[in-house]
């Protein structure tokens, strides 16, 4: 099983993925072999945050040129990561049938996203 820190490369910062923060969408570089499930709980216990959904966009690498010189930028998968804004209590009936209620220790965004980028 491959560690979080191997799953999720580095954000993917862009005008359009700055503006999404604000629904709770994070954009991250992910490793190309990995799986929604994989990037869902490295994201978990890297930001200690509850992702409610992933979606993933494989990207080929383009032609460049430079002059003469011609080479290809290279492949890499984004995942945009969708995290609980609003986590609520989770109630449920406990021994003999009291109503027990657990808040959960999520954080609502992730602070580390962008910083020194």
């Amino acid at each position: 099983m491959k560690r979080a820190e191997d799953i999720i490369i580095r954000p993917y910062i862009t005008e359009k993925s700055n503006q999404e923060i604000a629904q709770g969408k994070y954009t991250f570089i992910v490793d190309k072999k990995s799986t929604k499930t994989e990037i869902k709980n490295a994201v978990e216990k890297l930001f200690q945050v509850k992702v409610l959904a992933v979606n993933t966009i494989n990207y080929q690498g383009k032609e460049k040129r430079l002059g003469v010189h011609t080479g290809k930028t290279e492949a890499f998968k984004k995942a945009i990561v969708t995290i609980d804004t609003d986590p609520k209590p989770v109630t449920y009936l406990g021994k003999g049938g009291k109503e027990v209620t657990t808040a959960k220790k999520y954080k609502t965004s992730i602070e580390e996203f962008g910083v020194g980028q």
